[in-house]
């Protein structure tokens, strides 16, 4: 038998040839139907109601959108909205929503699964967990009957505050550890899912997962903003450049959500990974990394995932077959500045260019002062209140610093949740509810439970901070 005779070094590049080919023949084969073992969900919610909130109903409207012309069923996707918003008399377009100063009605379509009262935390658990016996009310009874097979898209656009997120319900939130441990426990089956995604969208976001979410449970997740900070609407009425028409009053989107879904619209998504998404929606959420106007967005549990094609989500829209991603390019054309607000003002922003906007004298002016009034002295009620209760349990130095403490990276904003659930139970109980504004305070709020803080001594400062001030004034 004749021996072939090479040289280590010929063999080293032999080897490395085959290697390279072999790495770009994988690099440059896109995913396609054929390489998606399963079904893919989604679950898309918007936890506010009300008109000044009509960016989180658009934003998940739009998000709908997407997940039609990716190739998502209806069947597989559980839309959660008040659904007030398409037929509100201060709706300018009666039944259109849109998400863009210059786009179109992304409200047409989009199934009504869950609205008004049947948006709540345990629906919204229920459902994730695919446990159709602990719905409630009268929605569709649609769950995420997922198998060991299917990857998950889950978006949340809402507003929040550490370790909460909001409910449309005035004293109703969806706390972190419940949010998680349905994760863990959808995972723990072993058939619940392959992976899951989770984009959200509120103030302080980044608190939800952080300390809390395992990197093992196949869960992959970005936050609008880190566990500190608010996150922004945007697309608000204003003189800016991307304000919404004249006869808009609201922020049409949120900064966060309508970077993602303009990336989304414009790309071929079989050639981009969640992880070029996350770095270009941080960039533009970050307004270029000056943080002027915009917020940290964040990356949690399994980042392996990240490399992961967004088309195993959400697919892809086949008229973008030949958009393909290019790293630094701009998302798109129809991306605009836009007027930026703190997601808590974004009321007040509304409630002010009604007033400006309406005539003199007129029931609608008078409404509108009045609303902007009665928010401005809620928020003041809700900070003179936890300021006062910090004061009678700590003194009024030690106070202010208990309540202001803010624990290290890596930490959940508490270790008991129940303490905190009860605490805030006690607040709202004697001091009212504490609204989308001052979901800011949870943090306050929790550093009593770190304090060592029980439910007695909360339920004895609260009658006592709040005796001056009831309720039933506001």
């Amino acid at each position: 038998m004749a021996r072939l005779s090479c040289s280590p070094l010929l063999l080293l590049l032999f080897l490395s040839s085959q290697l390279a080919l072999l790495v770009a023949g994988e690099f440059l084969r896109l995913p396609s139907e054929k390489d998606v073992v399963g079904t893919r969900w989604a679950v898309l919610i918007a936890g506010s109601n009300g008109y000044y909130n009509y960016r989180h109903q658009a934003d998940v409207c739009h998000a709908y959108q997407i997940m039609k012309k990716g190739g998502l069923k209806d069947e597989n996707i559980i839309v959660f909205m008040y659904d007030d918003i398409a037929g509100n008399r201060d709706n300018p377009r009666p039944g259109v929503i849109i998400n863009h100063p210059k786009g179109g009605d992304v409200y047409a379509g989009v199934p009504k699964d869950y609205t008004g009262a049947d948006v709540n935390a345990n629906n919204f658990l229920a459902a994730l967990l695919g446990d159709k016996s602990k719905l409630t009310g009268s929605g569709s009874g649609k769950v995420v009957s997922s198998g060991s097979d299917d990857h998950i898209f889950v978006y949340y656009a809402d507003h929040g505050g550490p370790g909460i997120l909001g409910m449309p319900g005035d004293e109703e939130y969806l706390y972190a550890n419940d949010l998680v441990r349905t994760l863990e426990k959808k995972h723990a089956g072993g058939a619940g899912y392959k992976s899951l995604v989770f984009y959200l969208e509120a103030c302080e976001s980044g608190s939800i997962f952080e300390g809390l979410l395992p990197g093992n449970i196949g869960v992959y997740a970005t936050t609008a903003a880190n566990a500190e900070e608010s996150s922004w609407g945007t697309y608000c009425p204003g003189d800016d450049e991307g304000a919404p028409p004249p006869e808009y009053d609201t922020c049409l989107g949120d900064l966060y959500s309508v970077a993602w879904m303009e990336d989304s619209d414009a790309h071929n998504l079989n050639a981009e990974s969640l992880k070029q998404q996350y770095e270009r929606v941080r960039d533009r959420t970050s307004a270029a990394g000056t943080y002027s106007l915009g917020s940290h967005v964040m990356q949690y549990g399994d980042l392996d995932l990240n490399d992961q094609s967004l088309f195993l989500y959400i697919g892809t829209n086949p008229a973008n077959d030949n958009a393909s991603f290019v790293q630094g390019s701009s998302s798109t054309s129809r991306q605009l500045p836009g007027g930026r607000v703190n997601q808590r003002d974004a009321d007040l922003v509304h409630f002010w260019h009604k007033y400006r906007r309406s005539a003199e004298g007129s029931a609608k002016k008078g409404e509108a002062r009045r609303r902007l009034v009665e928010t401005m002295a809620r928020r003041s009620r809700v900070d003179s209140s936890v300021e006062l209760i910090g004061g009678l349990l700590f003194g009024s130095e030690q106070g202010a610093k208990v309540l202001g403490a803010v624990r290290p990276a890596g930490q959940p904003v508490v270790d008991d949740w129940d303490c905190l659930k009860s605490v805030v139970r006690r607040f709202q109980e004697r001091c009212g509810p504490l609204t989308q504004y001052g979901m800011k305070h949870m943090r306050s709020l929790a550093n009593l439970c770190n304090a060592g803080v029980r439910e007695e001594a909360m339920d004895k400062a609260a009658a006592q901070a709040c005796a001056a001030n009831p309720s039933s004034l506001f």
